[in-house]
């Protein structure tokens, strides 16, 4: 086409003309683009979880190594990521880098509070229990005798950290997360608290398990405090299952096919928990390079439940804790908890739903 010649016949013609084409033609591209990001809403190949690789996540790490997770996902591609504390699974989910991860109640707390309740949904639960304050032989639960120690956590802000900070208060014992208060609380890989007590570097730490049997048994330690004990009626969140928001509502039927795996799986545990036990520590040692000592084991897994309710009754009281001692500050948790999809699978096989407590969707 001679735009100039046709400019001769009729000025400003060929201009619009033109610029009509091109606008069609971005309004195409925009089309289609529109119609592909919405028939594409729902097709992605892969779901991302995260884990810990501890028996307080035995619900992931045996539907991962058993493939219920995978069979009940079906086409879809499940990749998984483990990690050693809740933080570091947080930041990979804000991040886009994993779509859904196993954690502890405070981390998943910190993450709704810090994105004014837009970025996750807790789905559904995981594992009760299962965490202990462990401790030299000759350390007593008096200020007296805990003051100027220094005790593990797994990392600053998770689940087990706050319960140490808040339980060292309650005696009157200042651990500040910035250091130089009355106890020195020191968060790290599990792994390096088990040497370190060991060779008498620390005295202690608050661990979940099997870390917390590891130093019974292998470490010698005592156990100052059953975090079951704090509890009424010895229950209490010690994993659940969170998702982002905008995976929950871009794949929904993804979500779905995860939470059936998840129930699958504590069938599973439920069926045959002997089997199972043997199965978790199998693969724990995959994913570790050891199995735990059968003693470790049995005593880890009679220390814990595993069950996908939520266990949302104590959710608000983590919440209280963590605001007590510094490490999050006050929050509403209305909402914080989807459940629809997991009661909608728990009553299609005949069992009760789980409740949100007020907190979200049930």
């Amino acid at each position: 086409m001679n735009i100039t010649k046709l400019r001769g016949r009729n000025p400003g013609r060929p201009i619009k003309a033109l610029g009509a084409v091109i606008a069609g033609l971005v309004l195409g591209a925009t089309t289609l683009t529109a119609c592909s990001s919405g028939s594409s809403a729902d097709s992605t190949p892969t779901l991302r979880l995260g884990y810990f690789a501890n028996l307080t996540h035995a619900l992931p790490v045996l539907g991962v190594s058993n493939g219920q997770l995978q069979q009940a996902l079906g086409s879809t591609k499940l990749e998984t990521q483990t990690f050693n504390a809740g933080p570091a699974a947080i930041e990979a989910l804000n991040s886009g880098a994993i779509d859904a991860t196993f954690i502890g109640p405070n981390p998943a707390i910190s993450a709704w509070t810090q994105s004014n309740g837009s970025a996750i949904k807790i789905i559904s639960g995981a594992t009760s229990g299962g965490a202990e304050f462990v401790v030299k032989p000759e350390i007593t639960a008096t200020a007296d005798s805990l003051r100027g120690k220094t005790f593990a956590s797994p990392q600053l802000g998770n689940t087990q950290d706050v319960a140490l900070r808040y339980w060292l208060k309650q005696r009157g014992l200042s651990a500040p997360k910035e250091g130089g208060g009355d106890v020195n609380v020191a968060p790290q890989e599990n792994s390096q608290t088990l040497d370190l007590f060991k060779q008498g570097k620390i005295d202690g730490g608050w661990l979940p398990e099997p870390w917390a049997s590891r130093l019974v048994q292998e470490g010698g330690g005592k156990v100052l405090v059953n975090e079951k004990d704090l509890w009424p009626k010895g229950q209490f969140v010690t994993t659940h299952l969170i998702v982002s928001q905008k995976f929950l509502e871009s794949s929904p039927d993804k979500v779905k096919a995860l939470l059936q795996g998840v129930v699958n799986t504590l069938n599973t545990v439920q069926a045959n928990p002997v089997k199972a036990k043997a199965d978790v520590n199998a693969a724990l040692k995959t994913l570790t390079g050891k199995a735990l000592d059968e003693t470790v084991l049995a005593r880890s897994w009679d220390n814990l439940t595993i069950t996908v309710d939520p266990i949302a009754s104590s959710l608000q009281t983590d919440l209280d804790h963590a605001v007590d001692v510094g490490i999050s500050k006050p929050a509403d948790l209305n909402g914080i908890y989807d459940l629809t999809i997991l009661n909608s699978i728990l009553t299609a096989a005949g069992k009760a739903p789980v409740s949100a407590q007020g907190l979200g969707k049930q």
